[in-house]
């Protein structure tokens, strides 16, 4: 297997073309961002916990967090692990109560929000980036305007290339 690197989420943009929400990661230590297409819906679980909002009732993955709980495990991670086909693959990696590990496939963007929710770690396959070209910034680089600008600068094919 190859070797995983935790990352933390840089943020979350609209494509301009098509206003598809875009969750970028980024490599620690590193100037190196992977932009996963995403849907709104899990864009908006994702936003909604990097802001701190606390809804009235649970959401999906607060659903499904707790559910876990419930059964005596935990989520230790979530891992991207392959770009096939140009769709992004994570697992959801669960403690069972009995200790057990256990992977679960699952979207990188239910990954992620659940992830946030658990305070579990997030890592992306090295393979990953390289397959993904992932985007890699220069030291200073004012890397808002560069993402904004690499945004701009995609075909229509290419910003379909990925899918969820």
């Amino acid at each position: 297997m190859t070797a995983q690197l935790e990352v933390e989420i840089r943020g979350l943009i609209l494509d301009p073309v098509s206003n598809t929400p875009i969750v970028i990661l980024k490599k620690p230590d590193e100037n190196l961002f992977l932009p996963i297409w995403i849907g709104i819906f899990e864009a908006n679980a994702i936003a909604l916990q990097l802001e701190g909002v606390e809804t009235p009732r649970p959401m999906t993955h607060d659903l499904l967090r707790a559910t876990i709980a419930a059964l005596g495990a935990r989520v230790e991670g979530v891992v991207v692990h392959s770009l096939v086909e140009n769709t992004f693959h994570a697992k959801i990696l669960l403690r069972g109560a009995q200790g057990a590990l256990v992977e679960v496939d699952a979207r990188p963007s239910d990954a992620i929000a659940l992830a946030l929710r658990c305070h579990a770690p997030i890592r992306v396959a090295e393979s990953v980036f390289r397959d993904a070209h992932a985007l890699d910034f220069r030291e200073g680089e004012d890397q808002e305007a560069r993402l904004r600008e690499w945004l701009e600068s995609l075909t229509p094919e290419q910003l379909g290339k990925y899918k969820m």
